[in-house]
């Protein structure tokens, strides 16, 4: 097995465990035994449990970021636009449960810095708050803080994901889906 086989087979195992037994539950040594490789091995692609946990969760963000960012459509019609994405970005936590799973424990954690946290929400993720901006600029978002906004947002779809993930067979159904973004577009509305 190459090196970078190895450091993804560590990654994979660690997305595992941390959702089944929780980062403070998980040793370094479990994810080692796990993923077949020495302890040496981990610590030589992740010096700390921390490091390892930052790198997960800034890996898995991006490819969340990337599959949504796919997905923007510029119809010139903001809020159809919104509902589009809205859409994407909760069909990518059906399609991956483990990983959204993850992201229900650890988005809001202390688990994760503050810092990474940030470097997601304005690094990765920063095309959202553009999004937001601009709906604020053609006065259909209300003039709220962009910071707080995004957490809102965030936060919404945590829930939202939180929902369907426990109740799958309601995704398919075209007025939860559509309920779901009302509640998100609503609470930011110009009203």
């Amino acid at each position: 097995m190459s090196k970078p086989d190895k450091k993804q087979t560590i990654l994979d195992t660690a997305l595992t465990l941390f959702v089944s037994q929780g980062f403070y539950a998980t040793s370094t040594a479990s994810i080692a035994k796990q993923a077949g490789v020495a302890t040496g091995t981990l610590f030589h692609h992740f010096p700390s449990k921390d490091e390892l946990m930052n790198h997960l969760f800034l890996t898995i963000k991006q490819e969340f970021a990337n599959e949504i960012q796919a997905q923007i459509k510029d119809s010139g019609d903001l809020k159809q636009d919104a509902e589009h994405l809205w859409c994407s970005a909760i069909q990518w936590a059906m399609d991956n449960p483990l990983k959204q799973e993850f992201f229900q424990q650890y988005s809001m954690s202390p688990s994760i810095a503050i810092e990474i946290r940030e470097q997601a929400m304005n690094g990765i993720l920063g095309f959202m708050g553009a999004l937001l901006q601009q709906g604020q600029a053609q006065g259909l978002l209300a003039a709220y803080p962009l910071a707080l906004m995004q957490d809102n947002c965030h936060g919404q779809y945590l829930a939202a994901t939180r929902f369907f993930l426990d109740n799958p067979q309601t995704w398919q159904d075209k007025s939860h889906r559509q309920a779901s973004f009302a509640l998100f577009w609503n609470a930011m509305a110009k009203s």
